[in-house]
């Protein structure tokens, strides 16, 4: 009679995650196949075909999640100009990698430009805007290089969260984030027209 044997508290914390990944680099195919088969995960790809498996989002930062693509689904069912996304959704970039946003937005123009099969898979598009919403297991500096890579692949308006200082990184193509301070609303005019996301509920 075969016993089972279960993992004692300290083997699941070392757990090796590679080898859960078949390789270091995927192509755009295996991704997708790994992916379909790990679909409670959260997976992004780097331009580069490196893989990367993060945690679910602590229950808090799920509510804020929420209320932000709250407020940004309500404006865009009124506006009428675009598809908002949640942090499910990803996104192939120009440059090869895959992305996923905690809210996202995209014109309609260049959504129905694309194929049912293409709006299907990771899109091959990059949104022209997304929020970031830092929680206590991200690095600011990752965060950051995720924003830069996005304005780089032709985001128009980006917004990076910060609840533990209380910023908001405010990232425009052609600019230099701004950094607001504690600020009660964040403008997201002209991309965004009259939009302006409400941050008392979300700290």
């Amino acid at each position: 009679m075969t016993t089972l044997q279960i993992p004692t508290t300290s083997q699941l914390f070392n757990v090796d995650l590679s080898m859960f990944v078949p390789k270091t680099k995927m192509s755009t195919e295996e991704f997708y196949e790994f992916c379909r088969l790990n679909r409670d995960l959260r997976i992004e790809r780097l331009a580069t075909g490196e893989v990367i498996v993060m945690p679910p989002a602590f229950s808090d930062i799920g509510n804020r999640n929420l209320k932000i693509a709250q407020q940004v689904g309500n404006w865009a069912d009124k506006d009428g100009t675009g598809e908002t996304f949640d942090s499910s959704a990803g996104f192939t970039l120009p440059n090869g990698s895959t992305k996923s946003s905690d809210v996202a937005w995209v014109r309609l123009e260049r959504w129905n430009q694309l194929s049912d099969e293409q709006k299907a898979s990771f899109a091959p598009i990059c949104p022209d805007f997304v929020v970031e919403l830092r929680s206590s297991s991200d690095s600011l500096k990752r965060l950051q290089d995720k924003m830069d890579e996005y304005i780089k692949n032709g985001i128009q308006l980006g917004l990076l969260v910060d609840r533990k200082n209380k910023t908001v990184h405010v990232y425009r193509s052609g600019q230099d984030p701004l950094i607001l301070e504690n600020p009660e609303t964040v403008d997201c005019s002209p991309e965004l027209p009259s939009f302006s996301l409400k941050m008392k509920r979300i700290w």
